[in-house]
């Protein structure tokens, strides 16, 4: 990314800040990608990383960054690999490895561990740069609305839903007739301004999502059960904090699924949000900060 292209998002954020101060800022990650993160709050205060569900931007964490940097946290809510303003990896290739490598880059330049909500693809980077080799050292870690595996019911759902839009939209009302679809638990939205930031339209005029359609093809050699199997031993391995959120109504964290949790991660927060689906943030904010506020101010560095 060039200097002028972070001065233009530097622009964009300072035009639709908070009442604590925001601004853009970039990292190198694994191979060198470019990835870009919104920093919200004072520099010396206590630091979180944010990381986005697959599919989403840095932009799902707006309200719940500006809401913890309200309370003194400087918050950085980092846009993964192949989504909103980072780059794509070269080739089309994504994988768990990858994006963990990226996390423990990001994580390397704070100058103190900083505690880590992941939510979703997030979570599962954050489980694998923390709970293997080399470790990254952080002062904790909030799961939201993801365990240690990969339900394949639920996974196939949201990837699903991935892949069919892939193509784009030939309107903004289209894109919101399709997540209405997707997500009937939500009101359709009247106005789309929000909506326009996680699309953009490109030459041939049709609005596409901010990730790399190559994000949701099938990976050669994925192995779902060596990667669970590969994730719970991480999750057993970190020896930080850990909360996690879920949604009582999610289509990803089943009760059981939260319970086996406990059970493998008994010293372990968790904490389950009523109503909410698998977009726990998007869903009840005031409810996710409530029941992650708690947690963050007995465990940030």
């Amino acid at each position: 990314m060039s200097d002028a292209d972070m001065q233009n998002l530097n622009e964009e954020a300072a035009g639709n800040a908070s009442t604590a101060p925001e601004a853009i800022v970039g990292y190198v990650g694994a191979g060198g990608v470019q990835l870009v993160a919104t920093r919200y709050g004072p520099d010396d205060g206590a630091p979180i990383l944010l990381l986005h569900g697959g599919g989403q931007t840095r932009g799902s964490w707006r309200v719940s960054a500006r809401r913890m940097a309200e309370q003194g946290f400087a918050v950085t809510a980092l846009d993964m690999r192949g989504h909103g303003d980072s780059d794509w990896t070269p080739g089309g290739g994504y994988t768990m490895d990858l994006f963990a490598d990226d996390v423990r880059a990001v994580i390397a330049e704070f100058d103190r561990p900083p505690l880590v909500g992941g939510a979703s693809l997030g979570g599962l980077a954050s489980l694998l740069a923390l709970g293997e080799a080399p470790q990254a050292k952080v002062a904790g870690l909030v799961l939201v609305d993801i365990v240690p595996w990969i339900e394949p019911s639920g996974g196939e759902q949201v990837v699903g839903f991935m892949r069919g839009t892939s193509d784009g939209f030939d309107t903004l009302e289209e894109a919101a007739d399709a997540i209405a679809d997707y997500l009937p638990h939500r009101p359709r939205p009247e106005r789309l301004d929000g909506l326009s930031r996680n699309l953009r339209q490109r030459a041939d005029g049709r609005w596409y999502w901010h990730w790399d359609p190559s994000f949701v093809r099938p990976q050669e050699g994925w192995d779902l059960d060596r990667m669970n199997e590969r994730l719970s031993n991480a999750a057993r391995a970190i020896d930080a904090p850990m909360l996690l959120l879920h949604g009582t109504k999610s289509e990803i964290v089943t009760a059981d699924g939260a319970e086996r949790f406990a059970k493998i991660l008994p010293k372990a927060d968790v904490i389950p949000i009523e109503g909410a689906h698998h977009m726990v943030a998007g869903d009840d904010n005031d409810a996710f900060i409530d029941a992650m506020l708690p947690f963050l101010k007995r465990n940030a560095a």
